[in-house]
Parts: structure tokens; sequence; C-alpha cells
């Protein structure tokens, strides 16, 4: 096992406990882009194809929604490429 799919089943099990850091990982991993923010926003946008997920940057964990949303995007990737 990977540590990516350690990392995707930790998150199945427990959206609520996920750093920033942790997704930015994953994400960047799964090829999307990261545009960071200007001028004091919080806010990351990442991109891939059709996907765009945005992620508020939380001290010490994000929002579970995200992590939801990024849990979706790569499961289609996943699907796509069997």
């Amino acid at each position: 096992m990977t540590q990516q799919e350690k990392l995707l089943e930790r998150l199945h099990n427990n959206p609520k406990n996920v750093r920033f850091e942790e997704i930015d990982a994953l994400l960047t991993s799964y090829g999307f882009a990261v545009r960071q923010p200007r001028g004091g926003s919080s806010h990351y946008v990442y991109r891939r194809g059709k996907w765009i997920i945005t992620i508020a940057r939380r001290k010490p964990f994000i929002h579970s929604k995200a992590v939801r949303e990024v849990l979706n995007a790569i499961n289609e990737i996943l699907e796509a490429d069997e």
C-alpha cells in the first residue's frame, strides 16, 4: 500500500482531521496545478482538466466539505484511468 493509498483511506475514514499540507501533497501527486493566493487571501485553487477545487486554508484543519470534494474528484480520476 502506497502513502497515497494510506492517506486516501484515512481521509475516507475521518474527513474532519485533515491538514492543508496533506491535501496539497495529495492533489499535486494526482496532477493538479495549484494557484496560490495573492494579497492576503487564504483560498488555494487546484485545477486538472474539468476539475476545479477551491480550498480555504484554515488552521489546524481544513473544512470537511472540501475534503469530500477532493475525494470525489480523485475517485472520478481513478475510475477514468481504469
